[in-house]
């Protein structure tokens, strides 16, 4: 049986005024509805047959960094995971920390912070939350996910809480993601997304659409090609992270 979460349903109303500077135009964009609408359009359909059962996941966007200055700072991370590649959906992924609403979350911020507490141990109390993006949905399933924005005000220990889940936690510098020589476009036959080279890891999908995403509206993107399609299936073969393609 699983301890419950210190704190649960606490420190779930939004505060965009707790954003540090360098995060005031994101939260702003976010506000305007500008990062949804940079987010890839294939990662917004909706799902092919309506089911009302269906409550959906959310997922924390969890940025860390100095808070006195405005522009991005050289400490800024972003907080990611690894799916353990013995799972039976988006295995071998990497992904933020979140996962499916429940009947007890007050609302979608009190879901991606006891997600994010499940799989990393994250205390809640030390996350700002600041903004909520409008549902988006996986490209495959068309599953809704509501992404949640949030300032690491206190940064604390992180881990891999959640084993059958995870197999390790990354805090990736933002500098390294906007970097061109870690950003390319990849594809497979009728899609095409955003992608990053991490730590040896691919991220794509719905987490390198986001990611781009997030990057283009807060004005930190550098150049990069994204005009050469690389083959998703061997960005994946030569990354670390070990996916199961058979399912996609």
């Amino acid at each position: 049986m699983s301890m419950p979460e210190p704190g649960s349903g606490e420190n779930i109303e939004l505060l965009p005024q707790r954003a540090p500077a360098w995060m005031r135009g994101l939260v702003d964009a976010v506000a305007a509805g500008h990062t949804n609408a940079a987010v890839p359009e294939i990662n917004r359909r909706k799902p092919r047959v309506p089911d009302s059962r269906i409550k959906g996941a959310a997922v924390l966007m969890l940025f860390s960094g100095a808070e006195t200055t405005a522009e991005l700072p050289a400490d800024a991370e972003v907080l990611l995971t690894h799916r353990n590649p013995r799972l039976r959906s988006h295995s071998g992924q990497i992904a933020f920390p979140g996962g499916r609403i429940d009947a007890e979350d007050k609302n979608v911020v009190d879901t991606a912070l006891r997600e994010a507490w499940e799989e990393t141990g994250l205390d809640r109390h030390h996350v700002s939350p600041l903004a909520t993006l409008p549902e988006l949905h996986i490209m495959t399933s068309g599953f809704p996910i509501w992404p949640v924005l949030g300032h690491w005000h206190i940064r604390g220990d992180v881990r891999v809480a959640s084993p059958d889940e995870l197999d390790e936690v990354l805090a990736v510098p933002v500098q390294e993601l906007i970097n061109p020589e870690n950003r390319l476009m990849v594809g497979k036959e009728f899609w095409r997304g955003p992608a990053f080279r991490i730590n040896g890891y691919l991220v794509w999908g719905f987490t390198g659409g986001l990611l781009s995403a997030i990057i283009e509206s807060a004005g930190w993107e550098e150049p990069w090609d994204k005009n050469t399609t690389h083959s998703l299936a061997e960005a994946v073969e030569n990354s670390r992270n070990n996916e199961a393609t058979r399912l996609w």
